[in-house]
């Protein structure tokens, strides 16, 4: 008897913990690791371009600034869209059959001859869209890959020669493309910094507003 009256008890407890959970929906993930590690990278990044000597100057070290210092106070700190983890998102690299070499143009008028070690193909916001990776032209062991990118805040809200990107290579093929992690040339800073404009099929055609703004006037 004692069995049978548990029963129903233990039928209405388990009922209202199964309404709780649907009508409160899925937790929602915790970002706080990853916002403070961009918050992190983007004050390094001002403490090294604020505080450190000119890269080029007989008195720089690995670590350098390439903002001249009478711009610095113009320019610095940098400036940056709020962080938004739904722009992480996965790539898959389906690599060149041999590396073909392409000239890009520069910032100073030359051209840089760069081989495409394959295309980044992903999802962002439900839609499909692919990015081409770069290395130097006569590389052999690839240590970064170089994704420059345009997008349809280039020229207004973000530096007009496009943004950069820089993966580390992996075994599997599968990347992380992080446009929170989107930064300037070194051209938006420096009229002196050769710096490559990315080709037509490194132009994507939404608006990409995470990672780093135009500078200051």
């Amino acid at each position: 008897m004692g069995v049978v009256l548990r029963i129903p008890v233990l039928l209405v407890v388990l009922a209202s913990a199964v309404a709780a959970a649907c009508s409160s929906g899925p937790a929602a993930p915790d970002n706080s690791n990853y916002l403070a590690e961009i918050t992190d990278r983007r004050a390094h990044t001002n403490r090294v371009f604020t505080e450190s000597a000119e890269c080029g100057t007989p008195s720089a070290t690995s670590e350098c600034s390439p903002v001249p210092s009478a711009r610095r106070a113009a320019f610095l700190p940098l400036r940056h869209y709020e962080v938004d983890p739904s722009y992480n998102v996965p790539a898959v690299l389906r690599l060149a059959e041999s590396r073909p070499v392409f000239e890009m143009p520069t910032s100073t008028g030359t051209l840089r001859k760069m081989q495409r070690v394959g295309v980044l193909e992903f999802r962002l916001g439900g839609q499909p869209m692919s990015l081409a990776a770069f290395v130097e032209n006569g590389t052999q062991r690839i240590e970064s890959l170089f994704v420059p990118f345009a997008d349809l805040t280039t020229g207004t809200e973000t530096y007009a020669a496009g943004r950069y990107l820089d993966l580390h290579p992996t075994a599997t093929g599968i990347y992380t493309i992080d446009f929170n992690l989107a930064y300037n040339p070194y051209c938006a800073y420096n009229d002196t910094y050769d710096c490559p404009f990315p080709p037509p099929s490194n132009r994507l055609k939404v608006a990409i507003r995470v990672g780093e703004k135009a500078p200051g006037a």
